[in-house]
């Protein structure tokens, strides 16, 4: 990209305007810090970690104070027993997908959930590498891609490409990670169904400047390759 001076989405083609807006993580805590925090951030899509008792009250709560798009990401932490008595409740309160319902390697309970759940459900650990998305396929309605789970863009484009094969929705994540990681990000961002690139929106400083957010959605600058320029200290 640096070598043509463009940025990766411009040489493959990819419309920017079609990228989803990012969500923004709302972290387990009391459910007054919750609030708070989604209250100090005002956004239109919000996810909530979920997987811990009382979790319902939690997201009942946050819905008390927005209307944005609420999603969950209960990191392996329900039974399928729980997942199914949640899930239509969560339905209930509005909210849009969950992510990682059940343990990564509870394939059978996933099996059983797919068909029964009112909401898509999202594969996060039980999808790290391209091996992993064809055994997702049946169990869950999209995966979470993580560049820094599956080792790149290469790696993720394949696995973007297979999942849409699959006619499964994609997603792609971030960790607590700095504007590098979700520069990266943002030259995939045209084609997938969901993102979360919230990373840099996280920390108390950044090491780099790379795309900007309005409102949840991407602004990409002009500079090439990935679009970052290294912060100086």
């Amino acid at each position: 990209g640096k070598l043509k001076r463009k940025q990766l989405h411009q040489l493959w083609s990819l419309d920017t305007a079609t990228a989803p807006r990012t969500d923004y993580t709302i972290g387990i805590d009391s459910i007054e810090k919750m609030v708070a925090k989604m209250k100090e951030k005002p956004w239109p899509i919000y996810k909530v970690k979920v997987g811990i008792p009382g979790d319902l009250e939690m997201v009942a709560a946050l819905r008390k104070h927005t209307d944005a798009v609420l999603r969950v990401d209960a990191n392996a932490g329900w039974t399928l027993e729980e997942a199914l008595e949640k899930i239509p409740a969560l339905k209930d309160l509005g909210v849009e997908f969950v992510e990682q319902p059940l343990a990564k390697d509870n394939w059978e309970g996933m099996k059983e959930l797919y068909k029964q759940s009112p909401l898509p459900l999202f594969a996060d650990e039980a999808c790290v590498s391209q091996a992993d998305v064809k055994k997702c396929y049946q169990h869950f309605h999209g995966i979470n891609i993580k560049l820094t789970k599956c080792s790149g863009i290469t790696p993720a484009r394949n696995m973007i490409t297979e999942a849409k094969s699959l006619g499964m929705q994609v997603m792609v994540g971030c960790m607590n990670e700095s504007s590098v990681g979700t520069a990266a990000i943002a030259q995939l961002a045209p084609m997938l169904d969901h993102v979360d690139m919230d990373g840099p929106l996280l920390l108390a400083r950044d090491i780099a400047a790379g795309v900007q957010f309005d409102n949840g959605k991407i602004i990409y600058n002009n500079e090439p390759g990935l679009g970052l320029t290294m912060q100086e200290f």
